[in-house]
């Protein structure tokens, strides 16, 4: 334990990692464009820089604490320096703020108000650099990127991929994919981690929302939606809500309003792909099937290991993620020339995720020749398109989602968290619901803090070994230890994004850790009100199997072959 002095004030520090995070803990907002608690240090953007008693300049995010420091934050010349660095920053920076893509939720502009730059007294000299609008996932803008290096280091470290990097020096320096490609020309998996964390509109969600207004619009059309668990907790932090708090009847209620004929729940689905991914995961077991299991709910988790772990594509389960199996499901019983009432049908799906645009794309998301998921929109484009309605969103009652596919069980809701598909997994093994059961499973070891959870459970004589992974580096270590021999599972769920989807690349940007745990703890309050914990004890579910779906599981459920992208 140390004591630095902060702007007069003394504060104790422990195990801080650095200068800056003790001066947040004394409740001063210092300024950074670089810096997040989950990447390496860079210190490029220096905004983080304060004074010590000496009269010593130094980022404080680079600084070790040492006992018996004296520091200052808010002197006349860091003010005068933070402000020419926001103005140098600007000069080099495409300018077009008001009709950027992210003008409400920009920190560079955000930081220019703050710091009072009304004005910008350098020319531009960067050459326009084109847009990329390669991948079906995100945008990115050359002409925004303020170099902080936040994407780089997000998709080598916290992802493993690598996709992005530094190129020249000095003034001529940029981010971009090795030899200037095309994202999608690249190993990016777009999990959309890259856009995350970066802090101006130099990338993006390829938006959709156009072909969404237009379909609405389209007295032909019959507009089909479905909406994902980690939607539901997550849309209310922006228009006031709790954080955290699931507003899924509410969303209800505002898509209704918007001109969506049908609007359905993904833990209905989810629930279907516990169904058929715990039976694919019993007959593999059974009868010497290739193990370990990995799901197979994840796209960007499907395309990093289909291309960078190719020996073990035969181990991804064959189950369409929840969204396909809905799609495909929605578009199956709207086949029917009775139920189709002569209109065509567009499914759009509401997700968390940025790579579900992806896989909405892919060879196997089609049934029968046609698109099974027509459109993806992102919870940040939700968002914004009840903000295009004008419609009180708080103020909104909440309604039930529609019939049959409306819904689905607690194991279905947990899919959002990182885990919830172990766990609806071993539900679904389970031989009863009790609570007693429902809270031993939520026990074993399933819902532990950490990226990486190995346990096991006890089933039919057996000790089925478990690893759940979040973040697609910590996959990468996971599937070398198995690849080498040194670890052995028999299932392995993997989620691209750290925490799962709840935080995914769609959601509403760089959530702090209070954010985050307030996320799961909808997630998990969402199951708790649930009537139904298990998928097979789902009476919509058994009924879909012993009606509709009889003889269509395989068609409608699996993939025929692998393909991951």
């Amino acid at each position: 334990m140390g004591t630095i002095t902060i702007d007069g004030r003394k504060v104790e520090f422990t195990d801080e990692k650095n200068v800056l995070s003790i001066i947040r803990k004394a409740g001063i907002d210092i300024p950074t464009l670089c810096y997040h608690s989950e990447l390496s240090t860079f210190g490029a953007c220096r905004l983080c820089t304060v004074e010590d008693d000496r009269g010593r300049t130094f980022a404080s995010c680079s600084e070790e604490p040492r006992d018996g420091m004296v520091i200052y934050t808010n002197t006349g010349k860091l003010k005068k320096y933070r402000k020419m660095i926001i103005e140098l920053l600007l000069a080099a920076h495409c300018r077009d703020c008001t009709t950027c893509v992210k003008n409400d939720n920009c920190n560079l502009l955000e930081l220019a108000r703050r710091f009072g730059v009304g004005e910008v007294r350098f020319q531009n000299y960067r050459e326009e650099r084109p847009l990329d609008f390669s991948s079906p996932s995100i945008v990115r803008d050359p002409n925004k990127c303020i170099l902080c290096g936040n994407c780089v280091r997000v998709c080598s470290e916290l992802q493993g991929v690598g996709a992005l990097g530094f190129a020249h020096r000095g003034s001529e320096a940029m981010v971009m994919p090795a030899f200037d490609r095309e994202i999608a020309t690249t190993d990016c998996v777009n999990c959309g981690q890259c856009r995350v964390f970066c802090p101006t509109g130099a990338i993006s969600i390829r938006d959709n929302q156009e072909e969404v207004w237009a379909a609405l619009a389209d007295p032909t059309v019959r507009v089909v939606a479905q909406v994902a668990p980690a939607v539901r907790v997550a849309v209310g932090d922006a228009f006031g809500l709790t954080k955290g708090k699931s507003v899924m009847g509410k969303i209800v209620n505002v898509l209704h309003r918007m001109g969506f004929d049908e609007v359905y729940d993904t833990t209905f689905s989810a629930d279907l792909t516990i169904m058929e991914e715990s039976a694919e995961f019993l007959d593999r077991v059974k009868n010497g099937g290739t193990l370990p299991l990995l799901t197979s709910c994840c796209p960007a988790w499907v395309k990093f290991v289909g291309e960078q772990f190719p020996d073990f594509k035969d181990n991804v389960s064959t189950c369409r993620s929840p969204q396909g199996m809905l799609s495909a499901v929605v578009k199956e019983y709207f086949r029917d020339p009775e139920k189709a009432e002569g209109k065509k049908t567009v499914m759009v799906s509401f997700m968390p995720c940025t790579a579900k645009k992806m896989e909405a794309k892919r060879a196997n998301s089609y049934t029968e020749g046609e698109i099974d998921t027509d459109y993806v929109i992102t919870t940040t484009e939700l968002i914004k398109m009840i903000r295009t309605t004008g419609i009180d969103f708080a103020a909104l009652e909440s309604e039930a989602s529609d019939i049959p596919f409306g819904f689905g069980s607690g194991g279905g809701v947990i899919f959002g968290v990182t885990g919830g598909v172990t766990e609806a997994v071993i539900r679904r093994l389970a031989p009863d619901h009790s609570k007693e059961t429902m809270d031993s499973i939520a026990e074993c070891g399933v819902r532990q803090e950490g990226f990486i959870k190995e346990f096991s459970i006890p089933y039919d004589g057996m000790d089925v070994k478990i690893c759940v992974v979040s973040g697609l580096a910590n996959a990468r270590t996971v599937m070398e230890q198995v690849k080498s021999g040194e670890k052995e599972y028999h299932l392995i769920e993997v989620m691209a994004c750290r925490r799962g989807c709840v935080m995914g690349g769609g959601q509403p940007r760089l959530a702090g850790l209070k954010d985050k745990g307030a996320r799961a703890e909808g997630i998990y309050k969402a199951d708790n009100v649930s009537v139904v914990k298990k998928c097979d004890e789902n009476p919509m579910i058994v009924s879909l199997y012993e009606g509709f779906l009889k003889g269509k599981e395989h068609k409608l459920l699996h993939n025929e072959t692998f393909c991951s992208s």
